[in-house]
């Protein structure tokens, strides 16, 4: 047996002991995106091989929760792909406003700096306060990050740019303060976000929504997983919603293709069919 087939079963044992001893589930994430990721632990942790984390993993919870980041997908900045806020705020605001009262749901929002960025762009185009703001993520850090909603001072240049090509109307500066080299977002963009811990592996349909954002994700995921929150995504989703994924994903080929109307091909963005 080559060493690379031995390795598979040292990491798929990882797996099943993260799972069985904590309750993560990273069993169906992509063979390569675990590979990757075990071997950041190991470097760090200075182990030769797979099967030295896994009796520390077993035994030392605080290793194992210092760790939990190398499997969350954590890296995000405001206004990501300006394109798509664009088509956000001239495309499905319009639509979304014909309801009396919309929920969002920004899935694995990592730091949550693009669910701040959706709040901007419905408060500028004076829709924020019918809208409620689901933020989840697995990673209880990450979370607990955004909802400080405090983001290094050295992004903002970035984040600024990319707020003024997604068409910002205001200067971005009226939304944060600078502090002890940070930028801290007003407190007034939190007012409609509930930010939670929900897992996309383990965890059932989390609201009935309108807009379901879930950019970048899926492609840490195998085929099966995939169609698992494919499938969440589609119940939690009300006839008309909107599902947004990032420009790698698609749900073509999926188990919910027949139940989506693909609206924007380049910013993968779908409207679940209304029933007739």
């Amino acid at each position: 047996m080559r060493a690379r087939d031995i390795e598979d079963i040292e990491v798929d044992l990882l797996l099943e002991a993260i799972f069985r001893r904590y309750g993560h589930d990273f069993r169906n994430y992509s063979k390569a995106s675990v590979r990757r990721r075990v071997k950041n632990i190991m470097g760090r942790a200075g182990a030769v091989s797979v099967s030295e984390l896994i009796p520390r993993i077993l035994h030392d919870e605080a290793f194992f929760e210092e760790n939990l980041d190398e499997f969350s997908i954590t890296v995000s900045e405001m206004f990501r792909d300006p394109g798509f806020f664009s088509y956000l705020r001239r495309e499905l605001v319009p639509y979304l406003k014909t309801y009396p009262y919309v929920k969002i749901w920004h899935a694995g929002c990592a730091t949550g700096e693009e669910v701040y960025s959706t709040a901007i762009v419905l408060e500028e185009e004076g829709f924020y306060d019918r809208v409620t703001l689901f933020a989840t993520d697995f990673n209880c850090r990450a979370i607990n990050q955004a909802r400080e909603g405090i983001y290094p001072l050295d992004k903002v240049r970035e984040f600024t740019a990319n707020y003024r090509e997604a068409g910002g109307k205001r200067d971005f500066a009226d939304y944060y303060h600078a502090r002890y080299g940070s930028a801290i977002l007003e407190p007034s963009l939190k007012r409609n976000i509930t930010f939670a811990n929900h897992n996309l592996v383990t965890d059932g349909v989390f609201s009935e929504v309108q807009l379901i954002l879930c950019r970048n994700v899926l492609i840490y995921f195998n085929k099966v997983l995939q169609s698992r929150v494919l499938n969440l995504f589609c119940d939690s989703l009300v006839h008309g919603g909107f599902l947004v994924l990032g420009g790698k994903e698609s749900l073509q080929f999926s188990s919910v293709a027949d139940k989506f109307v693909e609206m924007d091909r380049k910013w993968r963005i779908y409207q679940k069919k209304v029933l007739e």
